[in-house]
């Protein structure tokens, strides 16, 4: 192993220089901005489809708080036993078709974000990464009942734009990425966030919807291939479960009515006003946490 002052890198099983030719890198940190588990999912369901192996293991006593992220402690019949420690580590793999994957996974640091951002884009050089790809989500106020929607930011608009974008200025708190993608771009590295919208009342829980969007995304501004059955399934029994919630529920039914109206009239606050008045809403609809509470609670009776 070759160590560095962030992280220790490994020398590849059976991989040499020529087998990680020109590899996208792609992270959705645990912590980060993820409503509905998008990002996570997505992971989740790309490294269940490629086989990795860890190329470096970043230092978690430098990266790590571990009073707000603490380790697991295993202890069997009152005996302490391992401590299951949160780890960052950069894994390497191909996908279906031989195209080489850099994927990042575990928590997002929770300090020395410069110098983790530093170490990562020079790990990024040494391997000739062509594209950072970040997965996220975020609540939004949509109805599972209409098509998803992505949004991005990138350091080139014309990247962004491949996706899609808000057309707004906004000040946010930043994610990992944020600090990332500004030195991948000193690096003459293209980096893009891709966010999926998850409907308000569904954020609490896993949508895999919204993973389902972020690898399409991902396919698309990577050119790589990725088996996306399994989240298409999980996606599809997912409108099922919210389809039979809401429509158990006149109240439910109309907000959800509310949301589509909103959504056709592609943010015409005049057209959704009308429409509004002629449906007759008004304050005795359910709120998003109302209906997300419903739905928790009708998942758990579900797994019974």
């Amino acid at each position: 192993m070759e160590p560095s002052s962030l992280y220790t890198l490994h020398h590849l099983d059976g991989l040499g220089p020529d087998d990680l030719d020109q590899p996208v890198l792609i992270m959705a940190p645990e912590g980060w901005i993820d409503a509905g588990l998008g990002g996570g999912g997505a992971l989740a369901a790309l490294l269940e489809g490629v086989e990795t192996q860890v190329i470096a293991t970043f230092d978690s006593e430098e990266l790590i708080d571990y009073r707000a992220r603490r380790p697991m402690s295993i202890i069997s019949s009152g005996v302490y036993g391992d401590l299951e420690w949160p780890i960052i580590e950069l894994r390497a793999g191909h996908d279906a078709d031989g195209r080489a994957l850099l994927i990042l996974t575990g928590p997002e640091p929770d300090q020395r974000w410069q110098a983790f951002s530093a170490a990562l884009t020079g790990l990024a050089t040494r391997f000739g990464v062509r594209l950072l790809v970040g997965l996220g989500a975020f609540p939004a106020p949509v109805p599972h009942t209409r098509p998803g929607e992505l949004a991005a930011s990138a350091t080139t608009a014309a990247l962004a734009e491949q996706i899609g974008i808000v057309k707004a200025e906004v000040r946010v708190p930043a994610g990992i990425l944020a600090a990332v993608g500004r030195d991948f771009a000193a690096a003459d590295i293209p980096a893009i966030g891709i966010w999926a919208r998850v409907p308000h009342y569904a954020a609490s829980a896993p949508y895999p919807e919204a993973s389902r969007l972020l690898l399409e995304g991902l396919i698309k501004v990577a050119a790589i291939s990725i088996d996306m059955t399994p989240l298409t399934e999980a996606a599809t029994a997912s409108r099922q479960r919210l389809d039979e919630l809401t429509a158990n529920s006149p109240q439910h039914q109309a907000l959800i009515a509310q949301l589509e109206a909103q959504a056709d009239a592609e943010d015409d606050e005049d057209q959704v006003n009308a429409a509004a008045a002629a449906a007759g809403w008004g304050a005795d609809l359910p709120t998003g946490d109302e209906l997300a509470a419903e739905l928790e609670q009708f998942l758990r009776d579900e797994e019974k």
